[in-house]
Formats: C-alpha cells, sequence, structure tokens
C-alpha cells in the first residue's frame, strides 16, 4: 500500500476519543482507528524508513499502572525512527515532528555538558540550533534551574549548560497538504533540517 495522505478522519478520531476515553467507544470505533490512522501511518513509515532508519509504530494503548490517570488509550499516534533520532505524532491537534535526544543517562549528560562547554563543540551547536529555530522549531529538552557544579556560572553558554536532553519540536496542525502524498514530502524536508542537531548529537554526546 502506497502511501497517500493523512485523512481528516484521523484527526477526528482522536478528538471523539479524548472526549470519550473507554473501551465502549474503541471498539465501536476500532474499524476507524485501523483506517484513518493505523494504515495511512504504516504505509508512511514504509517510505520515509529508506532514508530515516527503520521505525517503531507505538502502541495505542496506556500503561495505566502507576498512573493515577486510568484512561485506557493514548490519544496520539505516535512512530520512533531510532537511528535518525526522528519522531512524529497524529492527535487531534493534527501532525507533530521532533527530533533530537528525549531520554539521557547520566553519562551522556555528562557529554553534552562537556560538549556545550567546549568552545569549538558548543559554538557549533549554537549554529545549530540558530538554523534549526529559523526553520521554525521549537528547542526543549529536560533542565535543572541552575547552571551544574563544575562549571563557571557566567559562562557564555550557561543557558545550554542547563539541559540534560536536547530536543526540536513543531506542531504543525492540520496544513492542506497532511491529507495527501505530500505530506511525506514536507516531514521529510523537516527532517532533513533537523539532521545537523541529531549530527551534533550523535557526535558529542551518542548513543549508551
Amino acid at each position: 500500500m502506497s502511501f497517500t495522505g493523512i485523512p481528516t478522519a484521523a484527526l477526528d478520531f482522536y478528538e471523539d476519543l479524548e472526549a470519550d476515553n473507554t473501551k465502549a467507544f474503541w471498539t465501536a470505533h476500532k474499524a476507524t482507528y485501523d483506517e484513518a490512522v493505523r494504515a495511512p501511518l504504516e504505509a508512511l513509515i514504509a517510505e520515509l524508513e529508506r532514508e530515516f532508519g527503520p521505525a517503531k509504530l507505538f502502541r495505542p494503548y496506556r500503561d495505566v499502572r502507576f498512573s493515577k490517570d486510568k484512561t485506557p488509550y493514548k490519544t496520539h499516534q505516535g512512530a520512533w525512527f531510532g537511528e535518525s533520532s526522528t519522531y512524529l505524532h497524529i492527535s487531534a491537534a493534527g501532525l507533530f515532528l521532533a527530533g533530537g535526544y528525549w531520554e539521557t543517562s547520566s553519562p551522556q549528560v555528562d557529554r553534552l555538558r562537556r560538549a556545550v562547554a567546549d568552545d569549538v563543540a558548543g559554538a557549533e551547536l549554537e549554529r545549530t540550533l540558530a538554523a534549526v529555530r529559523k526553520k521554525g522549531f521549537e528547542i526543549g529538552g529536560d533542565r535543572i534551574t541552575r547552571v551544574p557544579s563544575g562549571y563557571p556560572k557566567d559562562h557564555p553558554r550557561a543557558d545550554l549548560l542547563t539541559y540534560k536532553s536536547l530536543t526540536a519540536s513543531q506542531q504543525l496542525g492540520c496544513p492542506d497538504w497532511l491529507s495527501t502524498a505530500k505530506a511525506k514530502t514536507e516531514i521529510t524536508k523537516r527532517w532533513r533540517a533537523l539532521a545537523p542537531l541529531t549530527a551534533w548529537l550523535d557526535t558529542h554526546v551518542g548513543r549508551d
């Protein structure tokens, strides 16, 4: 099955699920999920994998074992491309794209901070983040409230030193091209714009 777009029915499905997140609703509308959400995303993933590597399509069910919120279903459908550190999901709000390192171990955080503090690597990161922002992405990640110990509080990149993980994301909503095959081209273009950031992270932080 070739990718032809993500129908607005997918967004409508999640809008309705947000209003009625129950097994009864899910059972009654499972066919809509399969046809409007899962099938288009599987087709999209199959085509994107050629450039961005194997993807994981997340399960639609929430893990409620340790959560006070016992609603059984996720209100978005996400896919993670591990090799390229890129992510997308569909929800009632539309298409969301992101890239970067979401979860980091202590050694990774240490390597991130050392790279940020380094004059060459840190300056490269600043240029990379500026370019990513110009493409419409918002920079995010887990942060601490102050410069970590071992680094001067007046460091020229003090703000970046507070990051424990580093991501870039863009909420695109429901553009006209979302329901067409052009969605693949638009996603590809934006993920390519993130490639310098993910390459910097791969080089200076790396994977555990």
